[in-house]
């Protein structure tokens, strides 16, 4: 396979082998943004036990999940993400709040920073990338995008997050608006592995 910039070309040897690979597509806040919610999550990190923490040098948003694709798709799939993002600007958002999945924070397997400001553009990008997969022939889940970054996962059993949530109710940081948008594939682990297989610029608006 070959990259280039926000384009992607497979050699016939690996088109024709017809690989699965897991992909998703994601914006990164700005340094800034990510220092000052790490630096809030720090206190926190041993309360209450039973959570794995992501490290804050993987958080990010995902705007769509793909799941599994045939790998042959991915050259088709590249063009219309580029497109999709060529047309669609990020817009200006701040990490603020949390939550849990399932929403029921006292049997939390998910727990997540939250996000405030022009989350209309955001929610467009985040609708023209699940677009760009349909038309790729990608069976994309149709439900609405729920924005968020997750912070920790529970293990084997539901963990009472509910602490957790009531102490970062109140938080906002600093301004951010993503300057790019990224295919990336994921391997599951442990630990799980994530590579950028394409990247394109983001407008502001």
């Amino acid at each position: 396979m070959a990259y280039a910039g926000g384009s992607l070309r497979l050699d016939a040897a690996f088109d024709r082998s017809h690989h699965l690979v897991s992909l998703f597509v994601a914006v990164d806040p700005s340094p800034a943004a990510l220092a000052s919610l790490a630096a809030v999550v720090s206190s926190l990190r041993e309360r209450p036990a039973g959570l794995r923490w992501v490290p804050p040098q993987r958080w990010h948003l995902t705007v769509a999940f793909y799941g599994e694709v045939v790998d042959r798709r991915l050259g088709e799939l590249t063009e219309r993400l580029g497109r999709a993002a060529d047309r669609s600007p990020a817009g200006t958002v701040e990490l603020a709040g949390a939550g849990t999945f399932p929403p029921t924070a006292g049997r939390a397997r998910v727990l997540w920073a939250g996000l405030a400001g022009d989350l209309p553009a955001l929610t467009r990008l985040a609708a023209a990338a699940a677009a760009a997969g349909r038309r790729t022939g990608i069976a994309v889940a149709d439900r609405p995008w729920r924005p968020h970054l997750t912070l920790a996962r529970a293990g084997a059993a539901p963990v009472d997050c509910g602490d957790l949530v009531g102490a970062l109710a109140g938080y906002r940081g600093p301004p951010w608006a993503a300057p790019e948008l990224r295919l990336v594939r994921s391997s599951l682990g442990p630990p799980s592995r994530y590579e950028t297989l394409a990247r394109w610029p983001l407008h502001p608006t």
